[in-house]
């Protein structure tokens, strides 16, 4: 009886094992353009997860004159194969420096995917009430503005096209250096609407969280609404990859900081990276786990704040 029973049980485990291996066989690694690794993610993302900065591009589309970023297409199917990988289905398509405030291509990006996604576009002060209607309706929800690259609207535009934007809903993004968000403090607190950071607000390391810009972001987050995007945590980091410790540590400071404030990106295609040098976005959405270890950090975080700041 008792050798039956080990048997039987011994059948099951073996029998376990092969089910378990049909269903990783049932479930393949999967590569995507522009990103490197083929694995899927360890963390399992709860439904309507989001990806909140990624971009598209497209030669069909002429850059503008004064852009220095312009990296090969990657289209949205190209984005599809990544979010099949990851296990995402929302996402938020944002305008490159490339185009400047052509939008057509962001546009064109947005309403291929449909419901599941939204944009944010570059726009600058001459745009209409009737243009900035067009563009909601086709699901844009923000306009973003920069200090790194030339290719977008004038810094001098941001606070006049904020104001255009406000009965609108929208925010202003902003990829700028730390440096500079120190400098526009003043300004940034005085802005219609909520300004979401790119990429940690690119604060430098070693500094990190210690950095002068933190506190401002803070203080922007604390009393005008002001929202980060935990994306980029490969642009600026000296350690890099898996575990990129430095820009880690300035995401944790984040989420213990605000976590109702947040989002996640992949940046893909990682356009400032080299072609055979891109990050594996499986590992860098692995990183959620890490910055924010609670399950219900990470649904607030991929679901319920993009909800929020997005609309959808």
């Amino acid at each position: 009886m008792t050798r039956s029973m080990t048997r039987r049980k011994h059948i099951a485990m073996l029998t376990g094992v092969v089910a378990l291996s049909a269903g990783v066989r049932r479930a393949p690694a999967q590569s995507a353009r522009w990103s490197s690794g083929t694995e899927r993610p360890s963390l399992t993302v709860p439904p309507n997860a989001t990806d909140c900065h990624h971009h598209v591009y497209d030669a069909r589309f002429p850059a503008s004159p004064s852009a220095t970023l312009r990296p090969p297409d990657a289209s949205v199917e190209d984005y599809r194969q990544l979010q099949r990988r990851l296990g995402l289905t929302r996402n938020v398509v944002v305008q490159p420096s490339t185009y400047g405030i052509d939008n057509r291509l962001l546009v064109e990006s947005v309403q291929a995917f449909g419901a599941t996604a939204r944009g944010i576009a570059m726009l600058d002060a001459t745009v209409t009430a009737a243009e900035l209607k067009r563009l909601h309706e086709a699901g844009i929800r923000g306009v973003r503005f920069g200090t790194r690259l030339p290719g977008g609207a004038s810094m001098e535009d941001m606070v006049p096209v904020a104001d255009k934007i406000a009965e609108l809903g929208w925010h202003i993004q902003l990829v700028s250096e730390g440096d500079r968000i120190v400098e526009l403090e003043s300004l940034l607190t005085k802005m219609p609407v909520p300004v979401v950071f790119d990429h940690m607000g690119h604060l430098p390391e070693p500094a990190g969280p210690e950095h002068a810009a933190f506190r401002v972001i803070a203080n922007l987050i604390e009393k005008h609404g002001a929202w980060v995007k935990l994306t980029g945590a490969y642009i600026l980091s000296k350690i890099g990859p898996p575990t990129y410790a430095d820009r880690s540590r300035l995401a944790r400071a984040y989420v213990k900081l605000a976590p109702e404030r947040l989002v996640w990106g992949s940046d893909w295609p990682h356009p400032t990276s080299p072609g055979d040098g891109k990050p594996d976005d499986a590992v860098l959405l692995d990183l959620l786990a890490d910055w924010a270890p609670d399950s219900k950090l990470q649904a607030q975080i991929l679901v319920s704040n993009p909800a929020r700041l997005y609309g959808f």
